[in-house]
């Protein structure tokens, strides 16, 4: 069984650096500048985005938005690493999981602009829409693997959390069946630091990945805000899913540099001083240095990189705003997959209180 190691896995430095990994190295041997280039264009555009929506919330465009600032490299690197046919379920902060899964800008913020009960079909792209409630998308990733496996499929179910889930019961339980049926689950911690305003520190007086032990399953911890690394941890950990050995544990330590979502203050509860040292350790900026360092890149391909991010955010923005407003009844299709007596009730109910204002459905949704 892996153990963490007392340092993370890092193949990156800050200032651009490679680190000579002869375990994981050569799991991302493959990866040459097209790749790095890639890799790169991916975070940017994710961050992009994530300020495009954070301004549309800002606008009153949207009701809420979850941030990834800073958290890029976590979620880039792993999703890379994915094959089409992998399953992932993710949290409510996932927004480059989701771009790099291929997923539409013009469908991420319909959930948080109010207009459908989910932004995209998941099955299309093989993800999941945000899951809301803390760690329940622990369980149901352990559920669709248990599926897999019974059907004999050769994939991994992926499962997104925060440290903040590793604290609810539901992820604990998602620990405990994924190891008691062997189903290939990878469980990718991103270790933000903060569950809303409670320090990790608070909540595991040992590295969280080091929990994955007391299951019974192999762990490793990973510099989150190093790409490359994500991405050489994370192929190990599907690999080893999808041979059948059963579920992986990942940890990557990487910093939210904005708040928990658009209506939390993170200057009540964390200093300037912290925020600054983790800028110095931008998933973007490291990979820039990387790439300037080896001389891979030139201003040329900054310009096309920024363009792109550019044109994918007025895609979200247009998206959002063209966004028809749902009739009121909608909110009661897809709730079940064949038809409930229950819900066919709310929904006549529904209907008889409108008209109780003397006011149609069409009139309800203007």
């Amino acid at each position: 069984m892996d153990v963490p190691t007392a340092y993370p896995v890092q193949l990156i430095q800050p200032d651009g650096r490679r680190v000579l990994d002869t375990e994981y190295g050569p799991l991302v041997a493959d990866i040459g500048p097209d790749e790095l280039r890639g890799l790169y264009r991916d975070m940017v555009v994710a961050r992009r985005l994530d300020s495009e929506a954070t301004a549309l919330q800002r606008q009153g465009e949207l009701g809420l938005w979850a941030p990834l600032q800073g958290q890029e490299a976590a979620q880039v690197g792993s999703a890379r690493a994915l094959a089409p046919d992998d399953y992932v379920f993710t949290s409510y902060r996932e927004h480059a999981v989701a771009w790099c899964r291929g997923v539409d800008p013009a469908d991420m913020t319909r959930l948080w602009r109010g207009c459908g009960l989910s932004g995209w079909d998941p099955h299309s792209v093989a993800t999941t829409n945000p899951a809301i409630v803390v760690g329940a998308q622990g369980l149901h990733a352990t559920g669709y693997a248990m599926g897999a496996k019974l059907d004999g499929a050769e994939i991994a179910t992926v499962v997104y959390f925060g440290d903040g889930a590793t604290s609810q019961g539901d992820l604990s339980e998602a620990l405990v069946f994924s190891v008691s049926w062997g189903v290939g689950v990878v469980f990718i911690c991103q270790n933000n630091h903060w569950a809303i305003s409670v320090p990790t520190r608070v909540q595991s007086p040992v590295p969280l990945a080091r929990r994955a032990a007391g299951f019974g399953m192999p762990a490793v911890q990973v510099d989150g805000n190093d790409v490359l690394a994500v991405l050489a941890v994370t192929r190990r950990a599907v690999r080893h899913a999808r041979d059948g050995a059963g579920p992986f544990f990942v940890e990557a330590l990487t910093y939210r540099m904005g708040p928990h979502t658009t209506s939390d203050d993170p200057t009540r509860y964390r200093t300037p001083a912290d925020l600054e040292e983790w800028k110095a350790r931008d998933p973007i900026d490291r990979l820039r240095r990387l790439l300037e360092r080896e001389e891979l890149v030139d201003e040329t391909f900054f310009d096309e990189v920024r363009t792109v991010a550019d044109e994918t955010a007025v895609r979200l923005r247009r998206g959002t705003l063209g966004m028809p407003d749902p009739e009121p009844a909608a909110l009661f299709d897809h709730v079940y997959a064949t038809e409930h007596p229950l819900i066919e009730q709310e929904r006549a109910d529904h209907a008889r209180y409108l008209a109780s204002f003397g006011t149609t459905d069409e009139e309800a949704r203007r």
